[in-house]
Order: C-alpha cells, then sequence, then structure tokens
C-alpha cells in the first residue's frame, strides 16, 4: 500500500501535507477518487494517532506543574455553550418544512427556511448561500481556519443529529 505522507511529527505538519497532496491527487485536479480516498484514510489514522500523542503531552505536562493551562478547569465541558443552544432550538423547533441539525455545537436550518428568513437572521442565524442552510453558534466560537468544508465533511467531523421539529411530530412524519 502506497504511503501519502512523509516524516509528519505535527497536527500542523499533517494538515500542510494533507493540503498539498489533495491539490495533487484531487480528481477536480487530475487526480482519481481512489487516491483521494486513500489519502483521506491515511490522514484520518495520522491525525488519530497525533492527536493522542498530543493529548498523552499535555496530560503529562499538567501532572508536572500546577498551574498549566491544561488544567481540569480549562478542560472541563463547557454546560453554558449547551444551554444557549438549547434556547436557540427551544426557538426555532416549531418552524415547519425545515430540516434542523445540530452538528458540533451549531444548529443548521435548511430545507423550505425563505417563509422564515427574516425570523432567523433576527434570531442571529447566518445563511450560508454554497449550502443553502442557516446556521447559528454561539459568540464563543472563533473559526480557525478559512478552510471551506462541505456539509457532508463538517457532518463527518463533527458528528450531525437532525431534530424532530414540532411539525413533523404533529403529522407523525
Amino acid at each position: 500500500m502506497k504511503t501519502y505522507f512523509s516524516n509528519v511529527q505535527t497536527l500542523d505538519e499533517l494538515r500542510k501535507q494533507y493540503r498539498d497532496l489533495l491539490k495533487k491527487y484531487h480528481p477536480d485536479n487530475g487526480g482519481s477518487e481512489e487516491e483521494t480516498k486513500a489519502i483521506n484514510v491515511e490522514y484520518e489514522r495520522l491525525f488519530k494517532a497525533l492527536k493522542d500523542k498530543h493529548t498523552r503531552q499535555q496530560d503529562n505536562t499538567a501532572g508536572n506543574k500546577t498551574d498549566s493551562k491544561t488544567s481540569y478547569d480549562n478542560m472541563r465541558y463547557n454546560f453554558e455553550e449547551d444551554e444557549l443552544l438549547r434556547e436557540m432550538l427551544q426557538k426555532v423547533i416549531h418552524l415547519s418544512d425545515i430540516t434542523i441539525e445540530i452538528i458540533g455545537n451549531w444548529l443548521w436550518i435548511s430545507g423550505n427556511t425563505y417563509p422564515y428568513r427574516k425570523e432567523l437572521k433576527d434570531l442571529g442565524f447566518k445563511f450560508a448561500g454554497q449550502k443553502k442552510s442557516w446556521y447559528w453558534h454561539s459568540d464563543a466560537f472563533k473559526k480557525r481556519s478559512r478552510k471551506k468544508l462541505s456539509m457532508d465533511d463538517i457532518r463527518n467531523y463533527y458528528g450531525s443529529t437532525e431534530v424532530e421539529t414540532d411539525a413533523r411530530k404533529r403529522i407523525g412524519a
């Protein structure tokens, strides 16, 4: 089996090589789907290994220093953001003919959203034209890259849950 990545020691190196490989082997650039799939599989394997290595190093560092930035308080789950997500979900769950998805800690709304565009905008949703969907996330989120991902990429990376709206419950869909 051909290996595409070489001498990768950090996540940044992995991401850089991944971008370069996709530029070279992506089907839109003259490559093949099989090569792109093989690159993605190898990337996911290396990403998991490097992430685990990085986490172990942080844990060891945290154990040696009492004032480490990786303390328990900095690593624990933020329930406040979860509550904000639930509140926003309650504000839109009554809309009909739409699909609501929770992807990571974002809400994505698609379907027949045109009648609700003003309401969604007033609630703080933004429209993603290329994805033809509205999205919302808490203010705590900071985008770290300019990388454009498809909805399938986003779903695969963060996980996705479709929410059953009140209108669908009444109809029995």
